[in-house]
């Protein structure tokens, strides 16, 4: 047999309900981990903001807890969650910048380590602020340490360095 209604426009399922409405109070959770400025960046209703302070402030008492987070899901389904979950997204984001930023000035300093002067040649093409003495002495001096089994020092100075040139 084969049904000629359309889909689209029935009623969503007492499930579909419940998932979303578990969604948005798993969101309001995670709004606890947000800076409070950033609750009043988003334009929260007033309401929701206060339920969120009285969140932070029960820790011990399991159940309370969990009642104060399911009214924040309620609270939650009255707002538009959109641009919450934007906001969410530019963070991840940002986050996942952030480490990859990481990375690769990581692996700028193994390089220098592990190469002659051709790494500094290559890092200061790219960052002509860089000042390639200084580069050289900290990679020098991270070389040593290194071979006498001292912990790295130059190593983490010669790092941070490289974060300051780049901006990172």
């Amino acid at each position: 047999m084969h049904d000629d209604t359309d889909h689209t426009q029935s009623p969503p399922s007492k499930t579909r309900l419940k998932q979303d409405a578990l969604a948005l109070q798993k969101l309001g959770e995670e709004l606890l981990e947000v800076p409070e400025a950033d609750w009043i960046a988003l334009d929260l209703p007033e309401k929701l903001i206060q339920a969120l302070h009285e969140t932070r402030r029960i820790h011990a008492r399991h159940g309370a807890r969990k009642r104060q987070l399911q009214y924040v899901g309620k609270l939650m389904r009255d707002i538009d969650a959109g641009p919450v979950y934007e906001y969410f997204r530019r963070r991840q984001l940002q986050a996942r910048q952030q480490v990859q930023a990481h990375h690769e000035l990581e692996h700028w300093r193994d390089r220098m380590l592990a190469e002659d002067d051709s790494a500094i040649e290559a890092f200061i093409e790219q960052h002509a602020q860089a000042d390639r003495q200084h580069l050289r002495q900290l990679v020098r001096q991270a070389r040593k340490e290194h071979e006498q089994h001292k912990p790295p020092k130059s190593s983490r100075m010669l790092f941070r360095y490289l974060r300051e040139v780049t901006g990172a």
